[in-house]
């Protein structure tokens, strides 16, 4: 009896041990931006801030099990992003804008008049299990460009980044590399609509 009482207690402490760590936290890194990166952007442009879906608004860091059940989004427990996604990608998409035009990249509340605002919303932003021991990050982006409340372009698209590992860390890293190439394809498309 003594035995398993002590097996009980030493069971529930290691929970409680698990319980009271705190969670991985992730971020997308410092980005692919460079400092000589030639300006593109001929323009000033007014960034807000990008949205998602209810279930993508918040912290956690979600993955799908496409060879068992693709429509169901779940969360890693012990593993999430700093701040929700779209925020994520709000900061890094200005800062990569910055280094593309000379004439300034705002925000709507900065109450400037600008040549355009770019609206984002995240559609997707998971990590995919194809099979257990493979994974990929999925980021799908819906962008507007609007000028004077009239419309100038929209425009939708998927990226897809293997990553490194079937794990929490792995979906980070390929989701941070995918935001990154989406950043390059919405820096690409917004140039062009604004020449």
């Amino acid at each position: 009896m003594r035995g398993l009482l002590l097996l009980a207690a030493l069971a529930l402490s290691a929970c409680a041990g698990n319980s009271t760590a705190p969670p991985a936290e992730y971020d997308f890194g410092i980005g692919g931006a460079t400092l000589e990166e030639p300006p593109r952007l001929k323009r000033e442009i007014a960034v807000a801030d990008a949205t998602a879906p209810a279930w993508l608004d918040s912290p956690a860091l979600v993955y799908r099990l496409a060879y068992r059940d693709a429509a169901q989004p779940r969360a890693y427990v012990e593993s999430r992003w700093v701040a929700p996604p779209a925020a994520l990608f709000t900061a890094q998409l200005r800062q990569r804008l910055v280094a593309t035009t000379r004439s300034g990249v705002l925000a709507p509340s900065d109450g400037v008049r600008t040549a355009a605002t770019l609206r984002v919303e995240l559609l997707e932003f998971s990590q995919v299990f194809d099979a257990p021991d493979q994974s990929r990050a999925v980021v799908r982006v819906r962008a507007v460009l609007v000028s004077g409340g009239r419309l100038l372009a929209q425009t939708s698209f998927a990226v897809d980044r293997p990553a490194p590992s079937p794990d929490a860390a792995g979906g980070a890293r390929a989701l941070a590399l995918a935001a990154d190439a989406a950043i390059d394809r919405l820096i690409g498309w917004t140039a062009e609509t604004l020449q």
